[in-house]
């Protein structure tokens, strides 16, 4: 019987799947695809993110000129922005398990059926898996987590482009974040639309990745809308798309309710609600969370006073101990209040978050400021935001008391 067994194939399921053979776990893994089969989505990470995980060196890009546009003059973040090679960190964790050695099982997983000490899993097929553990990172819609219903969900929706085009859409050697211009637009629909962003970036040897990105949104923008905003965007500089070498088209949930605490399953990455609701970014934390987690579930299993569920418990409790817990409140709380601005207080909110200092904007993008800091920032944000950021983040329109209150009762 494996110690763990892992339900997945894709950046979550890998890293955890990494750690725990780190651990020195016996590990199986269900995947319904082939492991090795390319990931379609590309993954970004701010640069000292990959090296305190010691990844940089699987970075395909790296820019030190990292900027946002939010009025007529850039602002300059100052820190590294990287792009993963994802074949390269897709190899790098493969390679590990394949020294374990890890064995896969294709399928689909069906049912699950948990005993004192172990769970089993059923497969479509009829073939069953025993494991100690099952960890569940098969992505937002998992297959056995279980999250509360009922609030909801805004969606992250974008439509990208990686190609060659008639001039260059960003400056030479140049990562943007956020590009918020939307002189391509008619008035009236910067009125009445919601805003969209381009995230866009130089790949090298005339070859760029641009993004049309909404934020959040319930529901979340069309991606054939994205693309038109995207075409309209470029043609407005005077800029062609010349050859198309992969289109990207990216939806995922921002605002997932947190899992159920004490279910027998465990969950990591989107199935355990980690992407961060105000920002969407997820790698990062996967990177920094798999391997206490890891260490987590194999002090549990060493301890032989300890049922299935009592592992369970411990596990769930190392991914979102109270404090944690309390941060994703607050970011719901705050996307929120972003999904609601038109795009003139949306500059405005962000030209304020961008002027803060730099380790606190950064801190609470990657979720790695402490809560009372956190809390600290928000308020010096909105002492110094302008009216207009101040009486959205007042306002109430019924949801706003219920998720502050998720911060003290999360």
């Amino acid at each position: 019987m494996a110690d763990v067994l892992v339900i997945g194939s894709g950046p979550a399921a890998l890293a955890i799947a990494a750690a725990l053979v780190e651990r020195g776990l016996r590990l199986e893994a269900l995947a319904l695809d082939d492991p090795a089969a390319p990931w379609p989505n590309t993954y970004g990470i701010w640069g000292p993110e990959a090296d305190r995980a010691g990844l940089g060196h699987l970075l395909a890009h790296r820019w030190s000129d990292t900027v946002s546009w939010f009025g007529p003059e850039p602002t300059r973040h100052g820190i590294d922005y990287g792009l993963f090679d994802k074949r390269g960190l897709q190899q790098h964790w493969l390679e590990l398990l394949a020294a374990a050695p890890v064995v896969w099982h294709r399928g689909r997983a069906v049912a699950i059926e948990h005993h004192p000490a172990h769970s089993v899993v059923s497969m479509a097929g009829g073939d069953q898996l025993a494991a100690r553990l099952v960890v569940d990172a098969s992505g937002h819609d998992p297959v056995f987590v279980q999250r509360p219903q009922g609030d909801p969900i805004a969606g992250q929706a974008a439509y990208g482009i990686v190609g060659r085009f008639s001039a260059a859409p960003v400056d030479p050697d140049q990562f943007v974040l956020m590009d918020f211009r939307a002189d391509h637009l008619s008035a009236a629909e910067r009125q009445e639309e919601p805003p969209s962003f381009l995230y866009a970036m130089d790949l090298g040897e005339g070859r760029f990745f641009v993004e049309e990105t909404s934020l959040a949104l319930a529901p979340p923008l069309p991606n054939p809308l994205l693309r038109e905003r995207l075409l309209r965007r470029l043609a407005h500089a005077g800029i062609t798309v010349e050859a198309i070498e992969h289109e990207e088209f990216c939806l995922f949930p921002m605002n997932l309710p947190l899992p159920a605490l004490d279910q027998r399953v465990v969950g990591f990455g989107g199935a355990a609600s980690m992407v961060h609701p105000a920002s969407g970014y997820l790698v990062g934390s996967l990177l920094r969370r798999a391997p206490d987690l890891a260490a987590a579930i194999a002090a549990a299993l060493s301890d032989p006073s300890l049922d299935g569920d009592a592992v369970a418990r411990q596990a769930w409790e190392c991914l979102w101990p109270l404090e944690l817990r309390r941060r994703h409140a607050l970011f719901r709380f705050g996307l929120e209040k972003l999904m609601r601005y038109p795009e003139d207080q949306l500059r405005a909110f962000f030209t304020t978050f961008f002027a803060m200092p730099r380790e606190e904007w950064s801190g609470f993008l990657t979720n790695t400021l402490p809560l009372p800091r956190l809390v600290g920032a928000m308020v010096r944000l909105f002492a110094k935001a302008p009216w207009s950021v101040r009486s959205g983040l007042i306002e109430q329109r019924g949801r706003e008391l219920g998720l502050l209150a998720r911060v003290l009762a999360p």
